[in-house]
């Protein structure tokens, strides 16, 4: 029979698995942030939540914090370099004044977490004293993360799309924070319960507006994509271009292909 703290084990690592895919969800839209050379009107909210969120889940799975967290440890110390790879392509495609507010966000979240583990390390001298203060902050930090998608909600009601919400984001949100939760239950961790519980609740509710707007979100963009077609067609119109073939348009007594 598996004890309770290999269940715990097998729990943390599968948790590992499913975190580590979803840091790595936004990928597709990096890469079409990368492709435009544009942010668009995506948001940094979750990836600067979760660029915070992962430095204190280390802080709090240090042994002198937090003993035989080493499982919390791994997966949020790769979860600070991927964020740090998303939010720099933030910086790079962003306008001048957003970039400025990204680099003042970014510096205000490495002096806080900073600052936390000084004040922690210095003047507590308990792992129960410390598990209590980091786990606290942990525990508000992990809501803010899972709640971070918030506005992206608000925005998909409001247009009818989920364009700008992806997909696989919420999905692994969801299942992150069920596996998390079962791992926080098995041997009882308030701090990692209560924010998964949350984090699941909310993951399902994108999951449920995703389903709701998605032939909207279908719809909407074929028609802007058949109107992005007229207009180009009405500009050419305008210069005084008739178009001979396919691909080829007659100015004059000049042939452009």
């Amino acid at each position: 029979m598996i004890s309770t703290e290999d269940a715990r084990t097998i729990v943390g690592i599968i948790g590992n698995i499913i975190a580590f895919i979803l840091f790595l969800s936004p990928m597709p839209t990096f890469i079409k942030i990368l492709k435009k050379r544009s942010v668009e009107q995506y948001s940094a909210v979750p990836y600067l939540a979760t660029f915070i969120n992962c430095g204190l889940w280390v802080l709090y799975g240090l042994p002198m914090v937090h003993p035989h967290s080493t499982l919390v440890v791994t997966i949020n110390g790769i979860g600070i370099i991927i964020e740090i790879v998303y939010l720099s392509i933030f910086v790079v495609f962003s306008k001048p004044e957003k970039r400025t507010r990204l680099f003042g966000i970014i510096g205000a979240e490495l002096v806080f977490v900073g600052a936390l583990a000084l004040l922690v390390l210095t003047l507590s001298h308990s792992t129960t004293i410390r598990s209590e203060i980091v786990g606290s902050v942990c525990m508000i930090g992990n809501i803010i993360m899972y709640a971070s998608p918030l506005s992206v909600m608000k925005l998909v009601v409001t247009t009818k799309s989920v364009e700008y919400m992806p997909f696989f984001l919420s999905l692994f949100s969801f299942l992150n924070g069920i596996s998390w939760t079962a791992y926080a239950l098995i041997r009882f961790d308030l701090f990692i319960a209560i924010p998964n519980g949350m984090g699941a609740l909310l993951g399902l509710a994108q999951l449920v507006l995703y389903a709701t707007f998605y032939r909207s979100t279908k719809r909407i963009m074929a028609e802007r994509m058949k109107n992005e077609g007229e207009l180009g067609l009405a500009q050419i119109k305008a210069q005084g271009i008739e178009k001979v073939g396919p691909d080829t348009y007659k100015n004059g007594h000049v042939d452009a292909v």
